[in-house]
């Protein structure tokens, strides 16, 4: 199936059954009352996000403006706003960086609003959310993202989110923005089609997060991801910065870019001022970002915080390259340094919040639990891809034998692919599943980014028993690394192949696409279709549906259908 898209002439053309169709609103446009250029005022759209049954968070930021501006918000029962049901005044102001984040409450279970503001005699595009449901829920579709990088492309999944009109709710796993300078990593790609990173140096600075997050926000297909459905999230590391740990980060330096603290607090506050979120009741709070939806009956969606609140230092290979020599010294690292329990992955908190979220649902009969995960947990060490016919003859200088800790070196001696994952961390991820499977969870559907590939697959504890479903989505603009690291021909493919032939939980993988992953869950099974788009280089592009798959319910398990 292929859907085209045209950005600039709204041409949508479905090539099969209307998985699929153009949104009557076209949330980049103001409404024809509005004055002629919204766009000097609410440059960065509006957007809605962080639902429950009864209310929702209203977004919008007001630009150029240097004093506070009082900003009026209308919900409406139509996108003509003939009917308005609610209204209020509130005032954007230099402390939350103009933003203005409105809670609508008072919504009935499911029900469908349209919301846009005023200021400045200026009216912002509409907006169209909805509360969660209550009660008996057939389905409901969840549109999975992650790794939005400006440099790398247009964000045109995000456009093909905007309208599919299967999704109820976006879900977006992190890395929503990338902290890099103009000449780091994507800058050949950024100086080709004009998506330099602004500011052009590394973010360091609150008032760097706030230029940055504005960037990404600016562009046609965010703003219009963001008008039409409500969105829910979780972090990664690139909303502050690569491979955070509580104490430090891979990509900070203290001598050059202060304390890691302060840079780790600017980036949270620019993150709550920017995105469709709820704040916490303190600033203490800010960093314990974990919720729990209940989608009536039908599910309970767990996000999880694997960031700021608990997580270990990741194992930096270079300095344990030379100390392989063996397969006991293999096997003394994997479990000495690499399943240290001392390395964590989530907090005390954060754990509460799941057992009482997860013994909850399986208490109500609920079909799914759902856990929105920023990084990969299946099992992926990597095999001896020699073993399989990849060759150096396959492969870039940095991956050749010798050069590195690299593919060829990790598959020697059987390693995770990357130490950042919970791979990185295989006893805290079997504390994970124990806790899960002392509420009851053993059916877990992991909702996943941070790898820029598509994965379907299986997942188990240590002995074996069996804890549910990993769906991985690819980046919106970010490369599988395969292709962005420079194997060549059809080597990116072959290994993908590789990948499933050898490793257990793999059933399929791909990060030859961009693009994003619905998950339609109904009461017996669930439809998870991977959605790729031909090109992020432009803004004209086709989206189709590469894959598709079927889960199915069983007691107290879930299974890919044969």
């Amino acid at each position: 199936m292929s859907i085209y898209f045209n950005r600039r002439s709204a041409l949508l053309a479905l090539g099969s059954a209307g998985v699929l169709s153009a949104c009557a609103l076209v949330p980049d446009q103001a409404p024809a009352t509005s004055s002629p250029s919204p766009a000097k005022v609410f440059l960065h759209g509006v957007a809605s996000g962080d639902p429950d049954t009864t209310s929702v968070v209203l977004w919008t930021r007001i630009s150029g403006a240097t004093e506070d501006v009082p900003v009026t918000w209308e919900v409406a029962s139509d996108a003509d706003f003939t009917n308005v049901v609610r209204t209020g005044t509130q005032s954007a102001t230099a402390a939350a960086d103009f933003t203005v984040k409105v809670i609508a409450g008072d919504l009935s279970p499911g029900e469908r609003i349209y919301f846009r503001f005023k200021a400045l005699e200026e009216i912002s595009p509409t907006g169209r959310t909805k509360a969660l449901p209550a009660g008996r829920v057939e389905n409901f579709g969840i549109a999975l993202a992650s790794c939005s990088n400006y440099c790398f492309g247009h964000f045109n999944a995000y456009d093909a989110i905007a309208k599919d009109d299967a999704i109820d709710l976006v879900l977006h796993t992190g890395d929503y923005i990338y902290e890099y300078g103009a000449g780091e990593w994507g800058h050949e790609t950024a100086s080709t089609i004009g998506r330099a990173h602004n500011p052009a140096h590394e973010m360091v600075t609150l008032e760097d997060y706030r230029l940055r997050h504005a960037q990404y926000k600016t562009d046609p297909a965010s703003k219009a991801m963001h008008a039409a459905h409500p969105f829910v999230a979780c972090w990664d590391d690139h909303e502050s910065t690569n491979n955070p740990w509580t104490d430090g980060a891979g990509n900070h330096q203290p001598d050059t870019e202060g304390d890691w603290i302060q840079r780790r607090n600017a980036s949270i506050q620019a993150y709550y001022e920017w995105m469709p979120v709820r704040d916490p009741a303190t600033v203490e709070a800010r960093t314990e970002f974990w919720r729990t939806y209940v989608i009536g009956d039908l599910a309970t969606l767990i996000t999880l915080e694997t960031r700021h609140t608990a997580r270990g230092e990741q194992v930096d290979y270079s300095r344990y390259k030379d100390t392989l020599k063996s397969p006991a010294d293999r096997d003394a690292f994997m479990s000495a340094v690499i399943g240290d329990p001392a390395r964590k992955m989530i907090s005390g908190g954060m754990e509460d919040v799941l057992a009482t979220g997860l013994s909850r649902s399986v208490a109500a009969g609920e079909p799914w639990r759902v856990i929105g995960n920023a990084s990969p947990i299946a099992r992926m060490l990597v095999p001896d891809v020699q073993r399989f016919g990849i060759t150096p003859a396959d492969a870039p200088a940095a991956e050749q034998p010798g050069a590195g800790p690299n593919l060829f070196w990790k598959g020697e001696w059987n390693l995770p692919f990357y130490t950042d994952t919970w791979d990185g961390y295989p006893a805290a991820r079997e504390a994970f599943y124990a806790l899960c499977r002392a509420a009851g969870a053993g059916d877990l559907l992991v909702l996943t980014g941070d790898s820029h590939s598509f994965w379907a697959n299986t997942l188990s504890d240590a002995s074996g028993q069996p804890m549910g479903l990993e769906v991985g989505t690819a980046g919106i603009t970010s490369p599988g690394d395969f292709v962005e690291s420079g194997w060549l021909g059809e080597s990116p493919e072959r290994l993908d192949r590789v990948f499933e032939a050898a490793l257990d939980e793999v059933r399929w993988t791909d990060n030859l696409h961009q693009g994003y992953v619905r998950v339609v869950l109904g009461r017996t099974e669930a439809r998870v279709s991977y959605v790729a788009v031909d090109t992020v280089l432009r803004p004209d592009y086709a989206a189709r549906v590469i894959r598709e798959e079927t889960i199915e319910r069983g007691r107290g398990t879930i299974a890919w259908k044969a």
